[in-house]
This record gives structure tokens, C-alpha cells and sequence, in this order.
């Protein structure tokens, strides 16, 4: 569309006008600036040029720092992991798991070509464990420290201060080596060590990682100032790693890195160390440094600062390149005034048009080009400008019934109509006066009233667009089509008699917009007091949240006893999904399953569950049951992954998976599909939370069940409700009528353990016997509970 008003054509002309004036200013600059004194032009030029070099000299330097600072971020997660396995596992299996750890971060850090954890105390061998992991011939190795780092010594130097824990000597987070050359990585090598603390900040090891030196080299084989420049690295004891050991002639690289080495960079740096960038946050680049240095009688300049690591970088530019910039400059200045003015004359007529085109964009940027409305940019425009109004979203009922069985040109062809004989109506109206109406994305249209109304007004005008919308139809290929239409409202006043800010009224429309079609209604106004957006907030804290313990691991489980009430031992255990805070405090799964399941991280929480919890018993003889929703049933992806661990496993027999009843299970085919494979396998199925679903026993006679766990709402009543106690034998009898175990949860005193035992139900599972705790309970520890049940079956023996 084009601007064919008045108001534009004088628009257009006077932004023309203003264009012409600065084209011949900038003309008339150009002539200005070739009369200048090309000697003060030479020294700009100069200046420039040695600003280009630093600005790339400072570039490079912080890509190198970059790399440095990824390699003390990958030492302290190495670090991190160690502190974390340190903490929850228990030392009879921690070589194992320090092993698979380092496995794990090798495979992580693709960088690294090698890596070590380390426990213990120097003065103490026998409380020493460590493990190293290297990359070798395209694999991982891991192996037993066998003073791999300890007979270097540089880690003989570290290790006391690292050990001694006192962080006010101001000693550095991370200790630095020269390149040395390591046998098992076939190659020169540069390590990185870091301290590990327990939670009270006392170390307990030290967890190092071992990088390439060629790779390193690398970075500034990269560095690109002048064809004759050449760049370096200085280790700590000025060792040389160079770009120049690429070059192809040998004797000229060589004289160079010699002139460098001998120059001692080290002792002519001044002002203080970089900060670790695990500490700050950010990279900090050290002031760039110059001297002059001749090399075979042609002078250099050598640009020259300190990296991340304490080393040095440097770059050398032979003065003549750096010089040479100027020398055309008497040549070029002519030609660039020539080029320059001939160039503006032409450029202002291609500035002109692109400018009237830009306009014209502009107008088409927020108008729809099917209703020719303003659009949702449009609006979101007005509303920033709004001091007060009320937004209505127009959403079309049944359209995609329209667009499916009609076709989607039918569908343009509504909105359209629909839009025409809206925007009449506003116009024709009084009470729907200065209202202005847009097209939305999809199936919607906004109508926007510059004015604030309260409820009363608003219900009156509702229904009046709802009754003249009904009574509208269209044609499409000899076919009537009905309109109905839901409305989304929001008004900037709200019922407190606030103001709402017109910024936030789009998103309030569209809550009420989603919650009248979940309500099934025609229309529903913005009610703060629902709490609709802070519960949209809460969800959103709490799947960031939740995301976060997914990536960092702290989605853990923890383990309630179960009490074998014929034997009085507790010999299995229920996984039970908690989240660790930010603090190291448990949450329930009350607080984040339901979000899980929202945001789709669900089945990750079940995926790291059967992954930690077939870990956790491969190296015992505990039986232990973990859950599975009706989601995760249904999930063949998850349902394969759990197959397959149990198949590179030997703990099928020992596996119980509880399927939750209470859920509705009508894909009965998929879910069956899962429980005969994994029973082949030696598994057992157990129904979680019976007698309280309607399905009970269809569940019962159609998933092939092994245990039946009686729901805690039974359980809990039993030595005081009758009924319950009555509803509890008739499923301890028939389970046992079936050859199935029974389980009684939530067994909270020894009043309910003693009804559980004269109901012959086989096992207990409740806070009397065992909490939730991150730790494996066994019968020792529940002693009095165990005597309880000897006592009891004592007792029953006798009678």
C-alpha cells in the first residue's frame, strides 16, 4: 500500500527536502576534509592503525583467556563432581564411583585428555583414593593413581598449600603448570589442579585435569595482524609455544622465538595478575604491553600481556608493515574526494527512494494484509502509548472445523467478512465510539476502547457484540456458516479501583480468553483476585527450578523400608524422587511432580531415577520398587530405556515396579505390552495406592499383578474406623485368594502395625518403620519395630 494521503505526500516531500540539505552538507565535508594537513591526516592514520592492533591484539587475548577459563570451568565441575561423590556415597563403593565419575567427565569435557580425583591426606597414605582417566588411541582409560601428578614438582609444591585449607594466604583457586610431557597422553600437556572442600570448606582432595599443549598452540596459530606478524605463548618458565612452529622456514621462526625468549617478558610485565574467571565472573584482560625488539636488524613491535593462566601472549609486527598503511595515502586522497563526490550525487537519489520504500514498509509492517487491519504489532505499539482502556479478544468458535472441512481459503474468507462487518459495527455504535478494532494472529481479532469500564459496562457491551456476532452469517460455495464467537476482556481498571497497566492487558485478555473456552463459556472478564497470572509465575519459578536440578543433578532419590512382617527384617525399599535445594534441603515431589508433568520433564525424572536406583542396589541384595505413572507407561521411548538397563543388568529379580491405581490406565494393550516384558525378565508388578481408583480390579485381573499395596487412607484408619478395617481383610484375602502379597502403607504407630499384623498382611511401609531418608535403613536400625513383629508372631504362634 502506498501513502496516498495528503498528510503523507508533504511528509515524504519534507523528509526529501531534509535528506537533499544533508547530502549537500556531507559534499561540501568531503572537500572540507581533503583540504585538511595530510600531515595530521598521516598521524590520524598512525594512530588508527596502532589502535587496530591492539583492538586485535586485545580480541585474541580474550579468546585465549576464553579457553582458559572453559579449562578452570571444567576443573571445577571435575571438582564439583568429586565434592558431590564424596558426599553421598559411601566409601565401600566410592572407587567404583570415583571411576565411573571420571569416566563420565572425560566423556563430558571432550577438551580434556586427561583427568584425576584425588582424596585423602598428604601425610596419611592409608587415607588416600584416587583414580586417573586419560584419552588414549580414540578411547578412555581409567586406572589407579600410581603417582601419575605425585612425582611431578610442581604438585609436590602445590599440594601442601592446597591441603592446608586457609583461604585468607590469598592463594589462587587454581594452580597453573609449565608444558611438561605426559607418557600415557602421548603428548605435551599443561595441567590444571583445584582444591576439593567438603560443605565446611575443609579440603579433601584435589581434582586436576590434563590439556594439550598442541591444542593450545592452536589458538594462536590463529592470530592474523600483518602477513610478516607472528604470535606466541610463554608458559610459566618461559617455554616457548609458538604460531611460528608451523613456519615453513625454519632458521628466520626460530631466530624470532629466540629474540622473544631472550628479551624475558616475564620480569617487564607490571601490575597485578588477572582474577580467576571462576571467580569473577568475567574475563579480565591484563594491559597491554609494548617494547621494541630487533630481530636480524629489522625492527618489531611487540605487543605483549598476561593470559588467564599467568602465561604470556605476545604478538610481533615488523614496523615496516605497520608503517607501510601510510605511504599511498597522497595517491588515495585525490581519488577518494573524486570517487566520493561522484558517488553522493548518486547515492542521494538511491537514499531518497529507499527512504519513501522504508515508509511504505513501515505501514505494511502493522497492517494485516487480509483484513487490511492493523495487526498484533500495531496494537502492542498503541497499547505502550495507552493511559487507559479495555481489550477485547474476538476469537472465532468451530474454526478450525471451518478451516478443516471447508479449506482454508473459507477460512480467510470469514476472518475477512467477519472483520468487515465488525469494523461497521464499532462505527455504528455510540457506546462502541473511538473503539478501534485489529487483526490478531490466527483465528482472533482485538478490539481496543480507549477507555477504562467497569463490570456493568462491560457485560453490556459484551453481550451487544455477542448478540450482533450471532446473528451474523457467510457464504462460501452455496453453504451457510453460522458466526459464534468467545470473548477474552481486560480493562485497565480493575475491581479495587487500580489501574491495571495497559502493557499487561494483552496478556490478561488472553487468560481470560483460555479460561472461558476451559469453562465452555462465551465470554469471561480478567479477575485479578483468581490469581491467574501468579499461578502462571508460580509454574514458571518452578519449572526453572526444576530444569536446573535436572542439570545439575540434584533430582536424587531417597529410600523408605519396607518391613517384612513374617520375618520381622526389613530386606526392600521404595525410591521415592526428591529435590535437593539450592541449600542441600530435600522437597517433596508434592511441590514439582506437577509441573514435571506440565512442562514435559516428567519422563527425565523418571529416567534419572531408574538410573540412579539401579545403581544404588546393583551392589547389594536389597529387593527395592520404583514408580511409573500412567504417562510413563505410555512413553515407548522411557519404556525401552528402562528395558534395556534391566537387560545390562543382573537386578531384574530384585526390581518391584509400582504402577499408581488411582490413575485411569486405558491403553491397556501398550501397558501390558511393557509388564510381560519386563516380567520375562524377572521383574514384579505391584499396584500402588489400592482402593481408591474405580478400577480396582480390572487393573488386578488385566496387568498380571504381583503386590497389592493397600492404599494409606485404609491403613491409617485401621485402629479406629471399622469399615476400614473390614475393606482392608476383603483385599488382604482376596490378594491371597490370587497368590498375590499384600503391603499396608502409611503403618504411622505400633496401634496400626498391630492391626496390619493380625490382618496377615505380608509387609509394612510407613513412618513407624522408616522415613524417606537418602541412606538405606536396615532392620538394625529399626530394632524396636523389628522386636514388635517378633513379638506378635510370637504371640500368633502361641494361640
Amino acid at each position: 500500500m502506498g501513502l496516498k494521503t495528503p498528510t503523507n505526500f508533504w511528509t515524504k516531500l519534507a523528509i526529501m527536502l531534509v535528506l537533499s540539505v544533508l547530502v549537500g552538507v556531507f559534499f561540501l565535508g568531503i572537500l572540507l576534509m581533503s583540504s585538511l594537513n595530510l600531515t595530521f591526516a598521516q598521524n590520524a592514520m598512525a594512530d588508527l592503525r596502532q589502535q587496530q592492533i591492539s583492538d586485535t591484539f586485545y580480541a585474541n587475548l580474550n579468546r585465549i583467556n576464553a579457553h582458559h577459563q572453559l579449562m578452570e570451568q571444567n576443573t571445577a565441575n571435575l571438582a564439583h563432581a568429586g565434592e558431590m561423590l564424596y558426599r553421598v556415597r559411601q566409601q565401600s563403593d566410592r572407587k567404583q564411583q570415583l571411576e565411573y565419575g571420571l569416566q563420565s567427565a572425560l566423556t563430558n569435557m571432550r577438551e580434556a585428555y586427561g583427568a584425576e580425583i584425588w582424596y585423602g591426606s598428604i601425610d596419611n597414605v592409608q587415607e588416600q583414593l584416587s583414580a586417573y582417566g586419560y584419552r588414549n588411541n580414540g578411547g578412555i582409560h581409567i586406572q589407579p593413581v600410581e603417582n601419575l601428578y605425585h612425582i611431578q614438582d610442581w604438585y609436590r609444591r602445590i599440594l601442601p598449600e592446597a591441603m592446608s585449607g586457609d583461604r585468607s594466604t590469598g592463594m589462587p583457586e587454581f594452580y597453573w603448570t609449565p608444558a611438561y610431557y605426559k607418557e600415557l597422553i602421548d603428548n605435551v600437556v599443561i595441567s590444571l589442579t583445584t582444591a576439593m572442600r567438603d560443605p565446611e570448606g575443609k579440603v579433601i582432595g584435589m581434582a586436576s585435569t590434563d590439556w594439550r599443549a598442541d591444542e593450545i598452540i592452536g589458538l594462536v596459530s590463529r592470530v592474523e595482524v600483518t602477513p610478516g606478524a607472528f604470535a606466541f605463548l610463554l608458559d610459566g618458565e618461559n617455554r616457548k609455544l609458538s604460531s611460528l612452529a608451523a613456519s615453513s622456514d625454519t632458521p628466520d621462526a626460530q631466530q624470532k622465538i629466540d629474540a622473544v625468549i631472550n628479551s624475558d617478558l616475564h620480569s617487564k610485565l607490571t601490575g597485578p595478575l588477572p582474577q580467576s574467571a571462576i571467580i569473577s565472573g568475567r574475563l579480565l584482560v591484563a594491559p597491554m604491553q609494548t617494547m621494541e625488539l630487533g630481530i636480524n636488524d629489522e625492527a618489531h613491535a611487540l605487543f605483549f600481556s598476561r593470559t588467564q593462566a599467568g602465561m604470556i601472549f605476545g604478538v610481533g609486527v615488523p614496523q615496516a608493515e605497520i608503517d607501510a598503511v601510510l605511504l599511498p595515502m597522497r595517491e588515495s586522497n585525490l581519488k577518494i574526494v573524486g570517487l566520493v563526490s561522484a558517488l553522493t550525487l548518486g547515492l542521494s537519489g538511491i537514499i531518497l527512494l529507499f527512504v519513501a520504500n522504508l515508509l511504505n514498509r513501515v505501514h505494511v509492517l502493522h497492517t494485516d494484509t487480509l483484513t487490511q487491519l492493523p495487526n498484533r504489532e500495531k496494537l502492542l505499539l498503541d497499547l505502550g502509548k495507552a493511559s487507559s482502556g479495555t481489550l477485547l479478544l474476538v476469537n472465532i468458535d468451530s474454526f478450525k472445523e471451518i478451516n478443516d472441512f471447508y479449506g482454508h481459503q473459507c477460512g480467510d474468507h470469514v476472518i475477512s467478512e467477519l472483520a468487515s462487518a465488525l469494523q461497521n459495527f464499532l462505527s455504528g455504535h455510540p457506546s462502541w465510539s473511538a473503539s478501534r478494532l485489529y487483526r490478531m494472529p490466527a483465528d482472533e481479532l482485538a478490539i481496543w476502547v480507549p477507555e477504562s469500564r467497569d463490570t456493568a459496562t462491560l457485560n453490556q457491551l459484551t453481550t451487544e457484540l455477542q448478540e450482533f456476532v450471532g446473528g451474523l452469517s457467510f457464504t462460501w460455495l452455496d453453504h451457510r456458516i453460522p458466526m459464534n464467537v468467545t470473548l477474552g476482556v481486560a480493562t485497565s481498571l480493575q475491581p479495587d479501583g487500580t489501574q491495571q497497566a495497559d502493557g499487561r492487558l494483552l496478556t490478561s485478555a488472553n487468560i481470560a480468553l483460555k479460561s472461558a473456552r476451559q469453562n465452555k463459556t462465551s465470554c469471561q472478564i480478567y479477575d485479578p483476585d483468581q490469581k491467574t497470572r501468579e499461578s502462571y509465575e508460580h509454574n514458571l519459578i518452578w519449572a526453572n527450578r526444576l530444569k536446573k536440578a535436572l542439570d545439575e543433578g540434584r533430582i536424587v532419590p531417597f529410600f523408605q523400608p519396607i518391613l517384612d512382617l513374617k520375618t520381622g527384617r526389613i530386606d526392600k525399599f521404595e525410591c521415592l524422587a526428591r529435590m535437593i535445594d539450592e541449600d542441600g534441603q530435600p522437597i517433596s515431589p508434592l511441590e514439582f511432580l506437577a509441573v514435571a508433568k506440565k512442562i514435559r520433564l516428567y519422563r527425565y525424572i523418571t529416567r534419572t531415577m531408574v538410573q540412579q536406583c539401579f545403581s544404588r542396589f546393583a551392589d547389594n541384595d536389597y529387593e527395592f520398587s520404583l514408580n511409573l505413572s500412567c504417562e510413563d507407561l505410555l512413553d515407548p521411548e522411557l519404556m525401552t530405556f528402562i528395558v534395556n538397563s534391566l537387560e545390562q543388568s543382573n537386578i531384574a529379580p530384585r526390581v518391584i515396579f509400582e504402577i499408581l491405581e488411582s490413575e485411569g490406565i486405558e491403553n491397556y494393550s501398550a501397558v501390558r505390552q511393557f509388564i510381560d516384558r519386563v516380567k520375562e525378565l524377572g521383574c514384579r508388578i505391584a499396584i500402588d495406592d489400592f482402593g481408591t481408583g474405580y478400577s480396582n480390579f480390572e487393573h488386578l485381573l488385566r496387568l498380571n499383578v504381583d503386590i497389592i499395596k493397600i492404599d494409606g487412607t485404609l491403613v491409617k484408619h485401621l485402629d479406629t474406623d471399622p469399615v476400614a478395617y473390614s475393606v482392608a481383610r476383603g483385599i488382604q484375602q482376596f490378594a491371597a485368594g490370587l497368590g498375590m502379597q499384600t503391603v499396608a502403607e502409611y503403618v504411622h504407630s505400633s496401634a496400626i502395625l498391630d492391626k496390619v499384623q493380625s490382618l496377615n498382611i505380608d509387609f509394612a511401609q510407613g513412618y513407624h518403620v522408616g522415613k524417606p531418608l537418602a541412606t538405606l535403613v536396615t532392620d538394625n536400625d529399626n530394632s524396636l519395630v523389628s522386636a514388635q513383629v517378633l513379638r506378635f508372631n510370637s504371640r500368633a504362634s502361641s494361640l
